[in-house]
């Protein structure tokens, strides 16, 4: 007779299934509760990153699915019922070059996509506009060298001056203005620590060294605002340091330069307004509010 399972039982997988197929429901510009999937692409680079997550979450279920089969037939087959009798063979060469030459494959597979975009990532030769990045303990400063060079600061804004559908602990007080449809090279640097400017959405994650400086690239497609973090553990504050990224068309992009030269023309560098007190105080009740929610 046949074990009947509660119905209970199946909550999990239905679940599972559930958020696996809706994972890629997310917003593109910010995580979303529940996620389960990357983040929609926003750049060709973020697009090629999603095709090979795609193509390689294929083959790590083809991989699980043959390997549970494979188990269970061994299960059945060689059962103490079925097979009283163990075999003594102690090897067989068909089958040892089968199961080296098999991952093999898997592994050729998987690398030579893999380094098609690690080289697809790396710069663009093309760059249309520069932007400088510049870390700090715990903040971020931008350049623009190609617009008149002017330069500014962004704080993460406290949560009571945020606006609405602004996100908690993603928005800063000045936004990095981007057009869309531009190749943008991106180079990055720090004046301390090492901290990584990354952004999911737009397919960034380079790290901000002292002394260094890192180049990498983004094209973005769709206008909207992207949120990301320092992806280092770079202090006290790193949880407090994210990056807030506006892209809009070229017209408008056009426009705001002219307004951030008059706005930022005093700013003769990155300058951090915030006492090393006020920034404790910040890391502090942050975590105590987040604690409570």
């Amino acid at each position: 007779m046949s074990e009947v399972r509660p119905a209970w039982m199946a909550v999990p997988a239905i679940t599972f299934l559930v958020f696996f197929l809706l994972g890629g429901a997310a917003l593109a510009n910010q995580p979303t509760a529940w996620q389960t999937d990357l983040m929609q692409p926003a750049s060709p680079v973020m697009e090629e990153i999603k095709g090979l997550y795609d193509y390689l979450t294929w083959i790590a279920i083809g991989i699980v699915l043959f390997v549970l089969v494979l188990l269970g037939y061994v299960c059945y087959r060689f059962s103490a019922a079925r097979n009283p009798t163990p075999s003594t063979t102690s090897h067989n060469t068909l089958l040892e070059i089968v199961w080296t030459a098999i991952p093999v494959l898997i592994l050729a597979t998987i690398a030579i996509p893999s380094l098609k975009l690690l080289y697809f990532m790396d710069k663009t030769h093309e760059a249309d506009m520069t932007l400088k990045v510049v870390g700090h303990q715990w903040y971020w400063s931008y350049e623009y060298p190609d617009h008149g060079d002017f330069v500014f600061d962004a704080f993460m804004l406290y949560e009571e001056d945020l606006e609405e559908g602004q996100p908690r602990l993603l928005t800063t007080d000045n936004a990095v203005v981007l057009p869309v449809d531009t190749n943008i090279r991106i180079l990055t640097t720090s004046t301390d620590v090492i901290h990584a400017w990354a952004l999911p959405s737009l397919g960034i994650k380079t790290d901000s060294v002292p002394g260094r400086t890192n180049e990498t690239w983004v094209r973005i497609t769709k206008p909207g605002t992207y949120y990301g973090q320092c992806s280092e553990l770079c202090g006290i504050n790193h949880g407090f340091m994210p990056i807030t990224v506006k892209a809009v068309q070229k017209a408008e992009f056009t426009a705001w330069v002219e307004g951030a030269k008059e706005e930022f023309a005093d700013a003769d560098g990155p300058e951090d307004d915030r006492t090393e007190e006020e920034n404790q105080k910040l890391a502090f009740s942050m975590k105590e509010k987040g604690g409570k929610e």
